[in-house]
């Protein structure tokens, strides 16, 4: 499918590839730092909305990017972990800094608790619809991982991107839950993946892959085997490539809706596509993340307004 670079450019020249393909990730920073930005209290562009059947999907632009988002850059580690969250971590998964506070514990998470659109949810009505396919371009890239004081998150080099009814959003990070944040009929899986992708406006789309006891999956296992052995430190291993396409399910059936952040600000405007077929993982595997993170995930949140489309 050809990108807006091309449609632009009806007459390129030597080399347009690669400085279109430069001109992207430019691009992504630029976002990226705008989010980290917010944090501080610095203000950052709004990315236009785009409507669907379950209200506006994409990132508003209002409010960083914690655990969904990442950049690699060491001038801002240097007051920030990868997530965008400051160093120190002001919010958590237990106690006073736990998810029925988070909307009080600054100005800038009210969202948390006075959001109609918020993440995760129960997904038990549904409506089903001709959905359009989700189309997974993901090229293998370096090991790029954190213990970021939250979750185990991998950071992914640029050039593998989520299309889907149009539109085309670059993967820029992916990380665990340990039990699923989404629930199907009620029921929790024991983890699950979230996928986390933007396109050039900022708006960010997520896609959950839920996880079960089963057979071992190549790329936990991998993951796994090179764990962080100190938090907030980022471990890029050049010699360990990773392909995330083993991580997803054969049959790629999904739920979506308009939902939020699942972490502080707990921005909304995200489009979710939640996989309708969980991949296994082993206990062992399950029991590994457990000893780091017991518990790192937000309970479930009204639906409001929303319908969730299920694909047929």
């Amino acid at each position: 499918m050809a990108n807006q670079g091309e449609e632009r450019d009806p007459r390129p020249f030597p080399g347009w590839r690669e400085k279109r393909d430069r001109a992207f990730v430019k691009r992504l920073l630029s976002i990226t730092l705008s989010f980290l930005l917010i944090t501080s209290g610095m203000p950052s562009e709004a990315g236009d909305q785009q409507p669907t059947a379950t209200g506006s999907t994409g990132y508003s632009g209002q409010g960083a990017l914690p655990d969904q988002i990442a950049v690699d850059n060491n001038s801002l580690q240097r007051n920030k972990n990868l997530t965008g969250t400051p160093l120190g971590h002001d919010w958590g998964y237990d106690g006073a800094e736990g998810p029925s506070h988070w909307g009080d514990l600054k100005p800038e998470f009210a969202t948390c608790k006075n959001g109609h659109h918020q993440s995760p949810v129960d997904i038990s009505n549904t409506q089903k619809a001709d959905l359009p396919a989700l189309q997974f371009d993901y090229k293998p890239s370096r090991l790029d991982i954190i213990d970021n004081g939250h979750t185990i998150m991998i950071n992914y080099a640029p050039g593998s991107f989520l299309r889907t009814g149009g539109k085309q959003y670059q993967l820029v990070q992916f990380h665990f839950h340990r039990p699923s944040e989404e629930t199907i009929h009620g029921k929790h899986f024991e983890m699950a993946v979230h996928l986390v992708h933007v396109d050039l406006t900022g708006h960010v789309a997520v896609v959950a892959i839920l996880l079960k006891k089963g057979v071992d999956n190549s790329l936990v296992h991998e993951l796994w085997n090179d764990l962080p052995k100190e938090r907030e430190k980022e471990e890029v291993l050049d010699n360990v490539p990773i392909d995330l396409t083993a991580l997803l399910p054969a049959n790629r059936g999904y739920y979506t809706f308009s939902g939020s952040l699942t972490t502080p600000p707990c921005s909304e405007n995200v489009a979710w596509f939640v996989l309708k077929h969980p991949v296994t993982v082993t206990a062992a595997e399950i029991e590994k993340f457990g000893k780091l993170y017991r518990h790192d995930a937000r309970p479930t949140q009204a639906l409001y307004d929303r319908v969730v489309l299920e694909s047929k």
